[in-house]
Formats: C-alpha cells, sequence, structure tokens
C-alpha cells in the first residue's frame, strides 16, 4: 500500500469529471486509506473496445491516485466460461499497459464465504429459497405500473429455508427446480430489488472449482461482496448497471462492511459503424465472414491489436472520451485520430506500390553511369554492377533517428496506377499524357515518353526516361510538381496486402434484427502489391508507414520473411478534427 496516494500525477490535475471529483473528496476526507478499484470481466468471450474504456478507466484512475487496481475474474456461469477466455483477457490487459494489483483474483475464490453469507442471510430472515420456475417468478415480478406477487415461499421458516438451501447445495433439486432468493420488497418501484435471485442450482463442472458447487451465486448477489472482500473503494461500472446500485448497497449493507465499496457509474463507449454484441459477432465468426475474434475488421481487443493499433492510442482514445453520465455515440474517426497520433514517431518509412504499374526506364544504363560524377553531396548511394542496380541509402524516418534503409533502383521499376490517368480529372498533380514528368521519391526525375495499352484500352506499362542531372538536385530551368514512390521490379518483395473499410456501412448495426444487412461487402481487399526489401524482411508485429498510403503491421499470425503479409492500420491522414 503506498503512503503517498493522496498524491496526483499532473497528468491527473488535467483530467475533470464527475468521477475523479468524487475520488478527490474522498481524499481530502480521508474516506479510505487507498483508493482501490477493480476490472472484473465475466470470461466468457473475448473483450471489444467498449471493454477498453472500462479497463483505461479503473486502471488509469488507481494510477492517477496512486492506488491499486485487481482483475477479477467474474466466474459465476461455469456454461459460459473458458480458460482460454481468462487467458485472452488477461493478455488484452497486459497489452493495453497496466498491471494488475497482486496475482488475478477469482469470484471463485470466494465461493466458501458467499455461501457462507447466503446462509447469514437466510438466518437473518433476509432470503429464501422460492420453488416456483423461473418463469413463474418472472412473471410474478410485475411491472412498471404494477407491484409483485409475493412467492408462496416467503414467509417459509428460517430452518425450512436453512434445510431447502443445505438441499440444493447437496445437488438434491434439478436445476429450475430451486432458487434463493433475497427478500426485500415485491411492490419496490425498481424491479431489481422485488426479490432477485441470488442462487441456482447449476449441475457444471467450474474451471476452476471443478464439480465442488451444484449452487452458483449471481452476479448481482457476488459482485458487491467481492468488492467488500477485495477492500474496493471505487467500484466503476457502465450505466446499465446504475439500476443495480440499490441491491449493491443492500447486500453490503445486510452483511455488514466498514468503510464500505461505493458503485458509480459512467456512460458506456458507443462507436458509430461498430458493433459490441457477443452475440452477433459470433454468428460473423461461425459462418467464417470473418477470419476469427482476432480478425483485424473486428471490435475486439484482440482484433485491433492483429490490426496494429497501438495501446498508446488506445489509452489516449479513451482519454479523448472522457467519462460522463450521459450516453452518445463517438465517431470512429476519433479512434482513427488517436491511432495516427501515436504512429507518426514510431514507425519507420518505406515504399510499397499497393496496385503496381510497369515503367521501363529506356535510359537508365546511360544516367546511371553519370551518377558518380554527378551525385549530389546529399545522396549516398552505391553502384552494383553486378545485377545493375543503384542503391540508395535513406534514413528509415525523416525526423526520428530509426537508422537507414537501402533502396534498391533499377531499369524496371513499378508505380501505382493510380499515378497514371488517360483522363485525369480536374487538379489532379501526377503523371498523364498532359504531364509527364515528376520526381520520384529519393531518386531522379522521371518522364513519361509511351504508354501501352492492352486489348482493353488499359494502361499496362509505360516507358520513361530519367535525368541524370537531378539525383538529389532540382531540375535547371523548369518545375517539377509531384513526387510519387516507388518500387524496383526485379528487386521488390511480392507481398499479400490487406485494406480494410469499417465491418459495417450501418452507423447503429446493432439496431438491425439481422447483422447480415449491415455489414459492408468491401470491408476487406486483399491485393498482391511490392514492397521495398527493407519492409519484407521484418518481424511479424513490426509496423511501419508505407509513404504515400497508409500505416500497416506485418501481420502477427500470418506474416512470414518468405511470404510478407501486412494489414492496414489507418490512412495517413484524415479530414477529422477532434474537438
Amino acid at each position: 500500500m503506498s503512503d503517498n496516494n493522496a498524491k496526483t500525477t499532473e497528468t491527473n490535475e488535467e483530467k475533470h469529471d464527475f468521477i475523479r471529483a468524487i475520488i478527490r473528496e474522498d481524499i481530502a476526507e480521508n474516506k479510505y486509506p487507498q483508493i482501490h478499484t477493480r476490472f472484473p470481466p465475466e470470461p466468457n468471450g473475448f473483450l471489444h473496445v467498449g471493454h477498453a474504456k472500462a479497463i483505461c478507466t479503473s486502471f488509469g484512475i488507481a494510477e492517477e491516485f496512486a492506488g491499486v487496481c485487481n482483475l477479477r475474474f467474474d466466474d459465476t456461469n461455469p456454461t459460459a466460461e473458458k480458460q482460454d477466455y481468462v487467458d485472452s483477457i488477461k493478455q488484452d490487459v497486459a497489452w493495453l499497459g497496466y498491471q494488475w494489483e497482486g496475482e488475478p483474483r477469482y469470484t471463485s475464490s470466494y465461493f466458501d464465504q458467499l455461501h457462507a453469507w447466503a446462509i447469514q442471510l437466510i438466518e437473518q430472515g433476509d432470503a429464501y429459497v422460492d420453488f416456483q420456475t423461473l418463469e413463474e417468478i418472472r412473471e410474478n415480478r410485475g411491472s412498471f405500473k404494477e407491484v409483485g406477487t409475493p412467492s408462496p415461499q416467503r414467509d417459509t421458516s428460517v430452518a425450512d429455508n436453512l434445510k431447502h438451501f443445505e438441499d440444493m447445495t447437496a445437488g438434491k433439486y434439478k436445476e429450475g427446480e430451486a432458487v434463493l432468493r433475497a427478500k426485500i420488497d415485491m411492490s419496490h418501484p425498481n424491479m431489481n430489488m422485488r426479490d432477485p435471485v441470488i442462487y441456482r442450482v447449476m449441475h457444471e463442472v467450474h474451471h476452476q472449482t471443478g464439480d465442488k458447487w451444484c449452487v452458483y451465486p449471481m452476479y448481482d448477489y457476488a459482485h458487491p461482496l467481492s468488492d467488500a472482500i477485495e477492500n474496493i473503494s471505487h467500484s466503476l461500472c457502465t450505466l446499465e448497471f446504475e439500476d443495480h446500485r440499490p441491491f449493491y448497497d443492500w447486500a453490503i449493507d445486510k452483511i455488514g462492511f466498514s468503510p464500505r465499496p461505493h458503485q458509480y457509474e459512467f456512460s458506456r463507449l458507443n462507436i458509430n459503424n461498430t458493433l459490441t454484441s457477443k452475440r452477433k459477432l459470433k454468428v460473423l465468426v461461425d459462418e467464417n465472414i470473418v477470419s476469427g475474434w482476432d480478425d483485424p475488421r473486428m471490435p475486439t481487443i484482440a482484433g485491433m491489436r492483429r490490426r496494429g493499433y497501438t495501446p498508446e492510442g488506445i489509452r489516449d482514445f479513451c482519454d479523448r472520451v472522457g467519462l460522463s453520465k450521459a450516453d452518445g455515440v463517438v465517431d470512429f474517426r476519433l479512434l482513427e485520430f488517436s491511432i495516427r497520433q501515436s504512429l507518426e514517431s514510431i514507425t519507420a518509412r518505406g515504399m510499397a506500390v499497393l496496385r503496381p504499374l510497369k515503367v521501363t526506364i529506356t535510359n537508365f544504363e546511360e544516367a546511371v553511369a553519370q551518377w558518380e560524377s554527378l551525385k549530389a553531396e546529399s545522396v549516398n548511394a552505391r553502384f552494383d554492377d553486378a545485377n545493375n542496380t543503384l542503391w540508395l541509402t535513406q534514413p528509415k524516418h525523416p525526423n526520428v533517428d530509426m537508422g537507414e534503409r537501402e533502396i534498391p533502383f533499377t531499369k524496371e521499376i513499378y508505380i501505382d496506377q493510380s499515378d497514371y490517368e488517360l483522363e485525369p480529372p480536374k487538379g489532379y498533380k501526377r503523371l498523364s499524357p498532359e504531364k509527364s514528368e515528376i520526381r520520384l521519391r529519393n531518386t531522379y526525375c522521371l518522364a513519361v515518353t509511351e504508354h501501352v495499352l492492352d486489348d482493353a484500352g488499359e494502361v499496362v506499362e509505360l516507358k520513361a526516361t530519367i535525368d541524370p542531372t537531378t539525383l538529389g538536385n532540382n531540375p535547371e530551368g523548369r518545375k517539377v510538381k509531384g513526387v510519387i514512390h516507388w518500387v524496383s521490379a526485379s528487386q521488390g518483395i511480392t507481398a499479400t496486402v490487406r485494406l480494410y473499410e469499417q465491418l459495417f456501412n450501418d452507423e447503429n448495426p446493432g439496431s438491425a434484427d439481422d447483422v447480415h444487412e449491415v455489414l459492408n461487402p468491401n470491408s476487406l481487399t486483399v491485393l498482391e502489391a511490392v514492397v521495398e526489401p527493407s519492409l519484407a524482411n521484418v518481424e511479424a508485429g513490426s509496423r511501419f508507414q508505407f509513404e504515400r498510403e497508409s500505416y500497416f503491421i506485418a501481420d502477427s499470425v500470418e506474416h512470414t520473411i518468405e511470404k510478407p503479409v501486412f494489414n492496414q492500420i489507418v490512412s495517413l491522414r484524415d479530414s477529422f478534427k477532434p474537438a
């Protein structure tokens, strides 16, 4: 436990929201010995971008106020939980840059204590065993306009309830035959307070406790008491739990804790064109519409990691979204803005031609023969006679020292098909029959002398010349506008490149009954590109800026040096500006 928990970082002082205001007041009043939060995911699936906000909130606030944050798995439903999900959640939290306090915790570790407290509630007259079916219980809860109908077993004696609960625990009842309910108020205006179920019979093997238990606690019962066991001071939840807070407080008060944890709710993260329903996303996985939960188009943290998003960018995004009590929808471009900002200074540069168009430099030998006598001081190059290649040395990043790379320049190169247009649109500044000269990045000025068409009238090759005096120099007597990228045709490396758009073409895909109706058919485009050698000879997970294209990452699953695969992370620029 830290002895300076009242101190906050400079970064924290710049953040002002209602939760931080509450925490600052609690610190001023010495209400808790330490700020202690928790992140309590259920291990029943992969975490998504909404969970990222919850992670950044609980762990981030603990860090800001010199506190600690627990990672606690809400493993109260063994039918839906797997160890694989536990492992993936731990990986996601650690990847985002957070360290939980001590070892990961499990609600199942508290099953003995939670069961003992259930017996305490029965003995206090605050809980009873109900033999109604779940359908009858739902029916008898009433509605917002009608009060509920008490269970026939609501006034059963304490002794009988203890015996019934003992039989439930011993496995004498089938699933659905008996439940333990809190005894509160069947006319309460909050439906969650109308004698909620706190234990149910489940004959299931648990991934942590095996076959020890035949009864399992409900989340609403286990959550507050687990918080109390762990000395949580501020239990941070999203707004859908606001109506559950009265029962949270009821459970804490009935068992008796001081100081007691408090639950605070903030708005969940909603992003346009983004779906976070596990059920609907599972359809995409099961039907192979996506390659898996880590498909780079998926809004899961695993998907964002494989896409190449940075943890720093995601944390910045969550900071920009902030905390409030009002639900809203965030523009997905704000997430892309944060990712783009985080990539600028950490990604090496390189050239990749995504849609190759061959260019033959007809005066290559004569021009390059002059390179040594004409080269400018700013040019660092060497000529490889055996391969007829001019190797140009360039920095890996224009503003950050990341070392250098060598780029092969040869007689035949590729430029992007979009950089030559037979009928250019207005404002077009690249190559066309009317505008034949342009600068090749890092090398010569090139002038197109001829274009070759196929039978369909498409340009399939360009013939061109280079000005030998322009390697590292501006041409004399004319001004050449525009710079395009290129790759050696003979020494470039073929690579698979994946381009992405939003997975859904509807701003609110969650409202669709059928998820297939809102899928974007253009969410994935796969290209056979050509990249400079320095880009191909990298480890999986390496990020780059493909000049004039986008940011990319070498795919963590499929990329090899022999068969490079790159996923688009985000475009180089966007008109979006954060508020």
